[in-house]
């Protein structure tokens, strides 16, 4: 029996009334309907209606243009016979829900700034952009710890890899969600990081000891539960030390019902990650792993390799009894007690109110969290009267490496630099002399765009040459001064050692972007702590593997 008035529910004896009415008025297909989160692929009335039909439980757009999203959305709730859940990825800022909206800061540029209050307004900037469009569930705030460095899915997703900070943080994310009437999930239990490959990608493993999970993970999901979050999402992820197998986390029943909802005493929503991740879909059956994802312990199921391919599965489970009407039943309540808890059961309104301008709150992060790491040569502040030629080379091969090279060229250029983008030889055999090379620059920056992904097996620096030599790679770091920032991934210093100046700014977003430069020639101070170990040595996860204080 589930008590819809302890938390995170905390209904009231009329939201208790419209769980148990809509409930009782729903038939088999309503209740199956409700498990359902899928991924909109289109804004068309016919294809909503489509998804409307089935009772789907809540629905997800990808970052969208704020007019048609919204309009998507006010569109979707009218015609829902039960109101949605409404989520969106809004780790890093309103971006990932409206595409005129605001980015904000990565987790770990949060981390770095030693402040809570700063991860307030991350869900704050995040909340009120999402909220304008229509959206009422984030799928944050990230509470893995970064322990192992060779992760290319966790990195600056994270708040860093103290347990403390992570679950300080990330009240604050949640409280500014709580006070927008909105919801938080926090994710991805049992906990990644400590895995170095990606869940996107295989059965990842969280392989702690079950002592020292419970010191580090076990303790951040017990003190974000009792704070309030409304749903845990469940990764695929195994944890075998507690569960004696390598099943996921997400259709694993003794770490769903045993240590979420027995032992941690979970008593809202459980959402799956995305189920078409490989390590979801490669566990078992499709056919039975969907059934099984709801009788092992999760509410809800979001993304679908076939939506109506999906529905049918879970029906035929529901048949032949690998999922249970009692289970069933006691998903569709919490999902029923999640919507009253946000109000939904007094109707939807999408509102229209105009995105804010949030350009004060992203210089003051930019400002608070970019990170000196190291300057050994003592090459700092970077002048254009010292330094007049620059080389500047951009790492990485990402989408957006051509607004970062023309935002660093801008700004220092502005500053008085004369600056050269590296392009890679014709022939990558091709190398300067070191007269020559010292010629024709005074200095040479590297600029990181290295994101993490999912799907991308690593987040190093791969460098465009052959056999070791061309002027993109670091030859020359004992001939010229040479530094690099980092717009992304934090963890550099372990392919590149030999360079003895370097900055994590953690996000190649243009605040981030400007305030580096800035700092780089002396244009205010280097405010930010490393939240992790930037020296890539993973002392804390060898401890913790040992259980050694």
């Amino acid at each position: 029996m589930i008590d819809l008035k302890e938390a995170p529910f905390n209904l009231n004896d009329d939201q208790i009334d419209w769980v148990n009415k809509v409930f009782s008025e729903m038939d088999e297909d309503e209740k199956i309907g409700q498990l359902f989160v899928p991924i909109g692929y289109s804004t068309s009335h016919d294809y909503l209606d489509g998804l409307l039909k089935a009772h789907i439980g809540g629905l997800f757009f990808r970052s969208g243009h704020e007019n048609e999203i919204r309009s998507t959305f006010k569109y979707a709730q009218a015609n829902s016979k039960i109101p949605l859940l409404a989520p969106a990825n809004l780790e890093y800022g309103g971006t990932g829900a409206v595409i005129e909206g605001s980015d904000y800061a990565q987790q770990m540029a949060v981390g770095a700034t030693e402040n809570p209050k700063y991860a307030y307004q991350l869900g704050k900037v995040a909340a009120e952009d999402a909220k304008a469009i229509g959206i009422n569930w984030s799928f944050a705030p990230v509470v893995d710890l970064d322990l192992n460095f060779r992760s290319p899915i966790m990195n600056v997703r994270t708040y860093g890899d103290d347990p403390d900070k992570i679950i300080s943080f990330a009240k604050q994310y949640i409280n500014a969600f709580h006070d927008n009437g909105m919801m938080t999930s926090i994710k991805h239990f049992p906990g990644d990081g400590v895995d170095e490959r990606d869940q996107h990608l295989l059965t990842s493993v969280n392989s702690l000891p079950v002592s020292s999970w419970e010191k580090t993970y076990g303790k951040i999901y017990r003190s974000l539960i009792s704070y309030g979050t409304k749903s845990v999402m469940v990764g695929h992820i195994a944890f075998p030390a507690y569960s004696g197998d390598n099943i996921p986390a997400s259709l694993n029943e003794k770490l769903l019902k045993g240590l979420l909802r027995k032992e941690l005493g979970f008593n809202g929503l459980i959402i799956t990650d995305a189920t078409p991740m490989v390590g979801f879909a490669s566990a078992m059956k499709r056919e039975d792993a969907v059934p099984t994802a709801i009788q092992n312990g999760c509410d809800m199921i979001l993304f679908n390799h076939d939506f109506d391919e999906d529905v049918e599965f879970m029906k035929s489970g529901l048949k032949n009894g690998i999922l249970k009407h009692d289970r069933l039943d006691e998903a569709v309540t919490r999902i029923l007690a999640t919507k009253a808890s946000l109000g939904l059961n007094n109707g939807v309104v999408v509102p229209d109110t105009p995105l804010r301008d949030y350009k004060k709150e992203q210089k003051e992060i930019a400002d608070k969290s970019i990170t000196l790491v190291k300057d050994d040569q003592k090459l700092l502040p970077i002048s254009a009267k010292r330094y007049p030629r620059v080389l500047v080379e951009i790492l990485g091969d990402f989408a957006s490496n051509d607004r970062v090279q023309a935002r660093v060229s801008k700004d220092l250029k502005d500053k008085g630099f004369k600056v050269t983008i590296y392009t890679p030889e014709k022939n990558f055999l091709d190398v300067d002399s070191v007269k020559s090379f010292k010629s024709k620059y005074d200095l040479v920056i590297y600029v990181a765009n290295i994101q993490n992904e999912s799907n991308r097996t690593t987040a190093r620096i791969n460098w465009k040459t052959l056999y070791g030599a061309g002027n993109n790679i670091p030859w020359f770091v004992k001939e010229i001064p040479t530094l690099l920032i980092s717009f992304g991934n934090p963890y550099h210093l372990f392919d590149v050692p030999m360079v003895e100046t370097f900055i994590n700014a953690y996000c190649d977003y243009d605040h981030f972007i400007d305030a580096g430069i800035d700092k780089m020639v002396g244009i205010g101070k280097f405010l930010g702590k490393s939240p992790t170990n930037p020296y890539c040595r993973n002392i804390k996860l060898r401890k913790l593997m040992t259980n050694d204080d």
